[in-house]
């Protein structure tokens, strides 16, 4: 593998937890292997893996721009990974507000419920 999948997969499992990476890799057969190599490098190995800004900012971006896509599906995770990210319930609060106003209420209103269950199912754990 290129030092890029290698770094990736790093911080993918500092981000998301060993749980989760194991969990997607007993997942991964010949069809999707392609495609989880190229978001290991490019997103984890890339994007996560830069040093430019901290983990907590880089969590708060991604939520925020999942919201406002309307990427619903990967907020939980997302949400989750805030337990290691260092952001905070009020940082994606702040994110989510900053989606509403220039990008739309429903999108951000739907994020804003999506992660109060998720919060509150990681304080149940």
């Amino acid at each position: 593998m290129s030092d890029k999948f290698d770094a990736g997969m790093s911080v993918r499992r500092q981000v998301l937890g060993d749980a989760h990476v194991d969990r997607a890799e007993a997942n991964r057969n010949g069809f999707d292997t392609p495609f989880q190599e190229l978001i290991t490098e490019g997103a984890w190995g890339t994007v996560w893996a830069g040093d430019g800004i901290s983990l907590r900012e880089r969590s708060m971006l991604t939520l925020a721009l999942l919201a406002a896509m309307g990427n619903f599906e990967e907020i939980p995770m997302h949400i989750r990974a805030t337990a290691r990210t260092g952001a905070s319930k009020q940082d994606v609060l702040e994110a989510f507000q900053h989606v509403a106003i220039y990008c739309g209420v429903p999108r951000a209103n739907h994020a804003i419920k999506l992660a109060k269950q998720t919060f509150d199912d990681m304080e149940k754990d």
